[in-house]
């Protein structure tokens, strides 16, 4: 399949999209029974954001069974009806896979602390160290070391992200192959492709070299907050390694079998030069990274930075987006009205990505930190108050107990600013930025027809 190029993704957020079970959490129902919104705005392919058995420590993206759907967002078989749903309206779907970590609670993790040796001791990086003494000066994202002394083993070990997210250890060949093997689950199910979470992050330096420090002046946040002790080292050790090449050809036969595509989430030093290594015919099909994404994005350097993209990697392909689940709201990042901030990301060549509510021109949501759920937020409160503001319910009708997203306490508060932005209001109004949107994702498809 080679007709993928230019078309238009629509990520979803399960848990912020639409409740139908009444746990005030959006599910896989939810968005089944919201297939007509979708096909009507004219979006190719969807992305659901992680809805994998988890103990939902980072919201999903600390898996604890790859195989198995939580039971917070349905069943397999509500996945498969989904599948279906999507299908016959000729709309593909990608799920979100995170390969270079799980949650403690993994059944692998739980075998691989083990003080016994057993097979999966070597299935995560463990390190040897004295209990206050790290092996070397590597950072977690969300704060402090990226390594975790365990007693039973009387080791460390290693987590870029949450201490309950320990990395996989893509060095050992067992869990290179059990990897491709979960990509395939997906895959034999119908699945039609997916978007890999920091898919630089599977290999480390198998000698733990320290990371050099950065010029303070040199940091630039992107994937991570500005007032983060991450940003001052160079990641030359702890991610993109050079193995990380290899396994994604390996990947790319793996979906090429399938005809499924790929999207890889890079963040990394020079991400945009890392997109044009990962991103092309052998290895992935495109990736993004935060250039757009960050509180420091300069909006009239967008078509600059598109070309030079294009210039510097002929041979690459990226995906573009103005909002994530892991970013601020870009209408309140950049002082445009929403039309023009969509109108432009609808003329980038590359794939384009919209995330729920951006079609409605929804702002970013003020949480209290009594109401904060993301881990990310609470540790570096009040400088950075995490991810929470993207993700407050989408506002489906106006007239409705929590803008018609749940009949429940809702698991984030609802918005009531974005009362008058609801679904049902901007259907009625032709010159709303919903109504907007659909007829610059129709101008689009004319101009980039495949």
């Amino acid at each position: 399949m080679d007709n993928w190029r230019n078309k238009i993704i629509y990520q979803i957020y399960p848990r912020s999209f639409l409740d139908t079970s009444g746990n005030g959490i959006g599910d896989l129902n939810g968005i089944t029974k919201q297939a007509d919104y979708i096909s009507d705005l004219g979006i190719d392919y969807i992305w659901i954001s992680p809805f994998f058995e988890s103990p939902q420590k980072d919201f999903g993206y600390d898996v604890s069974n790859y195989r198995k759907v939580d039971k917070l967002f349905g069943t397999n078989e509500d996945f498969k009806k989904l599948l279906e749903v999507f299908h016959k309206k000729n709309i593909r779907v990608i799920t979100d896979l995170v390969l270079s970590h799980t949650s403690d609670e993994h059944e692998w993790f739980k075998n691989s602390k083990k003080q016994n040796a057993n097979k999966y001791s070597d299935w995560y990086v463990w390190a040897d160290g004295e209990p206050n003494t790290p092996p070397n000066n590597w950072l977690s994202v969300f704060g402090g070391s990226s390594w975790q002394w365990h007693d039973e083993r009387s080791q460390f070990y290693l987590h870029n992200f949450l201490i309950s997210q320990p990395d996989l250890n893509f060095h050992n060949e067992e869990v290179q192959q059990q990897m491709l093997d979960e990509i395939e689950y997906w895959l034999k199910l119908g699945v039609d492709g997916f978007r890999f979470d920091v898919i630089n992050f599977l290999y480390h330096d198998s000698g733990l070299r320290d990371n050099p420090a950065k010029d303070p002046k040199l940091v630039r946040p992107l994937g991570f907050n500005k007032d983060n002790p991450y940003g001052l080292q160079i990641h030359k050790y702890d991610n993109t390694q050079p193995e990380t090449l290899e396994y994604l050809s390996r990947v790319r036969k793996v979906l090429d079998k399938y005809d499924a595509i790929s999207v890889g989430e890079i963040v990394s030093e020079n991400p945009l030069d890392v997109i044009g290594e990962y991103a092309n015919d052998q290895r992935l099909h495109m990736a993004y990274c935060f250039e757009f994404l960050s509180e420091d994005f300069n909006f009239s350097d967008t078509n600059k930075i598109v070309d030079q993209f294009f210039h510097n990697n002929p041979n690459s392909w990226p995906c573009w987006s103005f909002s994530n689940h892991d970013s601020m709201r870009i209408a309140s990042r950049v002082k445009r009205p929403s039309k023009e901030i969509m109108k432009k990301l609808m003329e980038l060549k590359g794939n384009v990505c919209i995330y729920q509510g951006e079609e409605l021109g929804l702002q970013e949501t003020e949480v209290k930190f009594e109401d904060l759920q993301d881990p990310f937020g609470k540790s570096f409160w009040p400088e950075f108050k995490g991810r929470d503001g993207c993700r407050t319910p989408m506002p489906w009708n106006t007239k409705k107990i929590n803008l018609g997203f749940s009949e429940n306490k809702t698991w984030l508060p609802v918005n009531l600013d974005y009362a008058s932005k609801s679904v049902e209001k901007q259907k009625q109004n032709p010159d709303s930025m919903l109504n907007y949107t659909k007829e610059l994702i129709k101008q689009r498809k004319k101009g980039f027809a495949t």
